[in-house]
């Protein structure tokens, strides 16, 4: 009962409260729009809606997402308990609100009502040798998700090749096809190699780096900070409607590849880039 506790509370604070990092970089771009244009007005309105978000512990946005968990866990640690603690709590948060009914059977088209169904929420369980536990969430909203891309290196419709410039121009080429779709201003990850499944996953677990955090990698830390400004210069903006912000950040990672393929995924989540953490040790929680 007591997990089921700290996974609800996870829910509630991912639903509910934007992590700093991210307010700081919307307000950070509100100022670089002009003021009075449509893309300062968005804006202004995102940060009003994080604030009443926060302050009346309502959800920020009306499509509250899927539910994504990363988990390590120590050796020898079982899943079975916190898999249950966690269904637990995503139904207890869609009875009080903080989560939109949002899995739906692909064959029935039947919503379950209640968050759960197969393989929903998703889990990633990995064992790590520490004593600690560490969960982390990401809801991730469908609008988002729409407009996520996949490559295939060489890409010859814009002369994109097997190199770090040609994941350059196929980014540019699934940002600018989004066209504001997906919520604007948005954040990027990208997965670049391995199969078409585990690209998609890479791309997608950029999104638990912080707002600024680069890439340890120097060739992959400078197509990141090349990507903010190329991005940035196409004015599709917040919303579409033109401007200084299209994206607040760009993520990429790297994995070994086949050598007959070359894959580049590309996520893209919506400002409202939720993700908390909390850690397990020794029956006590801390949410980060």
């Amino acid at each position: 009962m007591e997990m089921e506790k700290a996974f609800l509370e996870l829910i509630r604070r991912a639903a509910v409260d934007l992590p700093p990092d991210v307010e700081a970089a919307l307000r950070s771009a509100r100022d670089r729009e002009a003021p009075g244009s449509p893309a300062a007005s968005v804006m202004e309105t995102i940060l009003e809606n994080v604030r009443q978000a926060r302050e009346n512990s309502t959800p920020m946005c009306q499509d509250t997402g899927s539910l994504v968990f990363y988990i390590d866990h120590p050796l020898g640690g079982t899943e079975p308990p916190l898999r249950l603690a966690i269904e637990a709590a995503a139904e207890e948060a869609t009875r009080r609100q903080y989560l939109r009914p949002n899995a739906v059977d692909p064959v029935s088209g039947r919503n379950s009502g209640n968050n759960l169904g197969i393989d929903a929420p998703h889990i990633h369980f990995h064992q790590w040798d520490k004593p600690e536990t560490r969960v982390r969430l990401m809801l991730k909203g469908g609008g988002s998700e729409n407009v996520g891309a996949q490559y295939k290196l060489p890409h010859a419709a814009i002369k994109a090749g097997r190199d770090l410039d040609g994941v350059r121009r196929v980014v540019i080429d699934a940002v600018l096809n989004a066209q504001g779709l997906g919520c604007a201003p948005g954040f990027i990850g990208i997965g670049i190699g391995g199969g078409r499944d585990t690209s998609y996953t890479l791309s997608k677990e950029q999104f638990f780096r912080h707002v600024g955090e680069r890439s340890p990698m120097p060739e992959l830390a400078a197509l990141e900070i090349r990507l903010i400004e190329e991005l940035n210069r196409l004015g599709i903006g917040p919303m579409g409607f033109g401007g200084a912000s299209t994206v607040l950040d760009v993520f990429a990672g790297i994995q070994h590849r086949h050598p007959a393929t070359f894959f580049v995924s590309i996520t893209y989540t919506c400002w409202a880039f939720r993700r908390k953490s909390m850690t397990i040790l020794n029956g006590e929680v801390t949410h980060d």
